[in-house]
């Protein structure tokens, strides 16, 4: 279906150059200066951590809901093709998920490329997730229920910290949120790729760029830790929501890692979300159908989460 039309209106409305032209300082001043403010949401606290890691010290910031704890833990990646984007850039929805799913979030701002090339964003989001376990009863937080969740590139951090965590000792976790996320290198480029190549938000080449930042070379996309959609086996996973824009160049490999989720067994709530671009979250209390969609994911997360035996 087209585009809902006040998103069409955005995205016609916007004056954005490509990251390529602009280079990467420039570029993330770009992408933050389209952040959504911080909605009118009450929370108990919302307080700046660091987390060591390792490569450093990494900065976190624990979003606590309102009412006696221990609360549930949502582990929270932000978005920005690996590259760009940040803690503040993201306090719109970790606000609303804070509230809505009535869970303490923990957002992680990861080592970005091209800096800290892969696996430095992973090993980051795995070690965060890992301190929260022993960590959060400090924030009136329950390290045995936790989640995992993220936007674009942070919902490809993740669905890794999800596989690493199966297959690297743990933490358990009762479930994964995947909003439009990366899933896999284009080495041939999807048919999303050319349909949505340019006028919905993220651009083919942006994509494209993202990617040159974050790998070494293009043999290190073969790793499933930097294209999950590759991993040999996917049973085994936690519950997972995956929410897939329509009008997105990750359409297809969204689509795909949400489809491999159900055939290896694992309850999946697969969306594909009519008349969207890339980053629709970013019109909650905008359209009524994000905020649908958003309340879908408190109530997920709330059940997945939900008493000692999840």
């Amino acid at each position: 279906m087209p585009l809902h039309p006040v998103i069409e209106s955005a995205l016609r409305a916007s004056s954005v150059r490509p990251y390529r032209e602009l280079g990467v300082a420039q570029a993330r001043v770009q992408a933050k200066s389209g952040a959504p403010g911080k909605p009118d949401v009450a929370l108990a606290a919302v307080q700046d951590v660091l987390i060591p890691g390792p490569g450093g010290d990494i900065a976190a910031r624990v979003y606590t809901p309102q009412g006696p704890g221990p609360h549930p833990v949502l582990m929270f990646f932000h978005g920005g093709g690996f590259v760009v984007l940040d803690l503040d850039s993201h306090d719109y929805i970790c606000m609303r998920l804070a509230a809505g799913a009535a869970c303490m979030v923990v957002s992680v701002d990861y080592r970005l490329a091209p800096e800290h090339k892969f696996p430095a964003g992973p090993d980051d989001c795995l070690a965060a997730t890992r301190w929260a376990v022993e960590h959060v009863a400090e924030f009136s937080g329950d390290g045995t229920r936790m989640a995992v969740s993220g936007l674009s590139a942070g919902a490809t951090m993740a669905a890794v910290t999800a596989l690493r965590a199966r297959d690297e000792g743990g933490p358990a976790l009762r479930g994964q949120v995947l909003f439009y996320p990366v899933t896999d290198y284009p080495s041939a480029l999807p048919a999303s790729y050319e349909t949505y190549a340019n006028g919905y938000g993220l651009t083919q080449d942006n994509m494209l760029w993202f990617w040159e930042q974050y790998l070494e070379s293009p043999a290190a996309a073969a790793h499933p830790h930097a294209s999950p959609l590759r991993a040999a086996s996917l049973a085994g996973l936690p519950p997972a929501c995956v929410f897939v824009a329509e009008c997105d160049v990750l359409h297809d490999e969204g689509m795909a890692y949400g489809q491999r989720l159900l055939q290896a067994g694992v309850a999946t709530h697969l969306q594909e979300c009519p008349g969207t671009a890339h980053s629709f979250l970013k019109y909650a209390g905008v359209l009524p159908e994000v905020d649908a969609l958003l309340a879908k994911t408190y109530g997920w997360l709330r059940g997945a989460m939900a008493g000692p035996e999840g």
